[in-house]
Parts: structure tokens; sequence; C-alpha cells
């Protein structure tokens, strides 16, 4: 996924994002042990998930989505990953 796949960053996640044979897209989420401990690593995960899952119907169908969670959000609110994952998103045109 990592070789293949084409990847934008921005602040806070970097988005990798290579088409599946489906009709449905899956999701995948790192967040390093540099971040924070798993607190910290989990709310993250989280923040990201429900971001994406609101989301979901905006984006095309039929890719593979890894998202990686830079040191920097650690801190961030829910807001700042929802903008972060949209704008790495549009970089892609991968936005209805």
């Amino acid at each position: 996924m990592y070789k293949a796949g084409k990847s934008f960053a921005n602040k806070y996640v970097v988005m990798y994002v290579l088409e599946n044979q489906s009709d449905r897209n899956r999701l995948g989420i790192s967040v390093s042990k540099k971040v924070g401990n798993s607190v910290v690593r989990h709310r993250l995960t989280r923040l990201v998930r429900e971001s994406y899952r609101l989301h979901e119907d905006i984006f095309n169908s039929g890719l593979d989505i890894v998202v990686v969670v830079r040191v920097n959000a650690k801190e961030v609110g829910y807001a700042e990953i929802e903008s972060a994952l949209l704008h790495a998103a549009k970089l892609h045109k991968i936005l209805k």
C-alpha cells in the first residue's frame, strides 16, 4: 500500500490511497507510539474513524485508504482532525 498508493500530507495526517476491486472503501488508521501513550493514540484513532464515518457518503467508492496520524495532531480536537482528513481527501480528488 505504501509503495503502490499515492500519498498526500498536511499538518496532521498523511493519506495513502489505492483503488481496490470492490465497491466499498476500506479504511486503515495508523498512529505511532511517538505520538503518545495508548490513551492518546486511541483517542486520535477514534477521531479519525468518526470523521470518516460522518463523511463516508462524499468519498468515492472502491478505495483502500490508510490514514497516518502525525505527532502534531497530539493535542488537537475533532474539528482539526476532520478538516485535515477532508483536506487530504480533496488533494487526492476522491470526494464526490
